[in-house]
């Protein structure tokens, strides 16, 4: 089982930007040393707690501060962009660091609609051929089109789709593209997205079977009881979100019902329900169940934590966790 990184660059409360971007950078060396597959980084924009705003400039910096760990977008929000653009940033990246970019696409915004409407966006995107259009200038080079991506034809950077609904399960079906599903904050519509994707598969010049990949909190630590503490910053940003709060990414606390209130933390459990929390041991049985109920080809770890120490170590737990399940898988 392949596991991954998926980093939001989180600004935590009482940091900035600049110390984000210095932890992303260790994470990401980390993650490498520590048999990670991916380490992948998402677009958002006007959120004060995350840092990873201009996705493919960081992607640039991560790759240039790693040797052997694949690096990419988990994902771009294509109707925020051309698919020129894209294919043109994207290209040039694999042709500075080789066969170790991946480009995921998600269709939403990555922000509201003040942020859309900052971004020069018209709202008549078609998601279906831009990600067409965008694969074409990715692939095998055309001398006589009337645009190329210079750089970018020929790279074939691998695309993926994602999502967390069954929209996103369908496009990745069509194209024959490998599938994330965003499980890590919605979870709702997962079973029958794997089952959709998994039965209209077609398969295509990028993947000839589908590829799935599971998104999961850890929130790994000494005990159980620490494991919930770390959560709690999870559990405030989430609350937040409901509220239309932006802020950084919120220190734990003892007593969360305290805080957020006990009807708000059953409104937000949910979208934690795929994580692994707590001791070693408990994290290893909670990984181990999601993998036997979804099946994953691989896993993709994502745990917004507040202190980097703590969050380094979270990685560490859920990769002993994963290389002891294959061990025990193999015997």
């Amino acid at each position: 089982m392949k596991f991954s990184v998926l980093d939001l660059a989180p600004v935590p409360e009482g940091s900035d930007a600049v110390q984000a971007m210095r932890n992303t950078t260790d994470l990401a060396q980390k993650a490498e040393a520590l048999g990670y597959n991916r380490y992948w980084m998402a677009e958002h924009h006007n959120m004060p707690g995350i840092a990873s705003a201009a996705t493919s400039v960081l992607i640039g910096h991560v790759a240039n501060n790693t040797k052997t760990i694949r690096v990419g977008a988990g994902g771009i929000m294509l109707p925020n962009h051309a698919p020129l653009q894209i294919a043109e940033q994207f290209g040039t990246l694999a042709t500075l660091y080789g066969d170790r970019i991946d480009l995921g696409l998600g269709r939403a915004p990555g922000g509201d609609q003040a942020v859309y409407m900052a971004l020069r966006r018209t709202g008549s995107d078609n998601f279906p051929a831009d990600v067409a259009e965008l694969m074409g200038y990715l692939g095998d080079p055309q001398p006589d089109a009337a645009v190329r991506a210079l750089p970018g034809e020929g790279t074939h950077v691998p695309i993926w789709i994602l999502g967390s609904s069954l929209y996103g399960a369908q496009m990745a079906a069509h194209y024959g593209l490998p599938y994330a599903f965003a499980s890590h904050f919605a979870p709702a519509a997962l079973e029958e997205a794997i089952y959709i994707y998994r039965r209209d598969f077609k398969p295509s010049a990028q993947l000839e079977q589908p590829y799935f990949m599971l998104a999961a909190n850890v929130f790994g630590a000494e005990t159980d009881a620490e494991g919930a503490y770390l959560r709690t910053s999870m559990q405030q940003a989430f609350a937040r979100m409901h509220t239309g709060t932006r802020g950084k990414l919120p220190r734990p606390v003892e007593d969360i019902d305290a805080v957020i209130g006990e009807s708000m933390r059953r409104n937000v459990e949910p979208m934690l329900k795929v994580s692994a929390t707590g001791a070693p041991d408990t994290v290893r049985a909670q990984l181990s169940d999601l993998i036997d109920t979804y099946k994953p080809d691989e896993m993709i770890f994502t745990g917004q934590i507040h202190d980097h120490a703590a969050r380094v170590k979270s990685f560490e737990i859920a990769a002993a966790a994963l290389k002891d399940l294959d061990k025990f898988k193999a015997a």
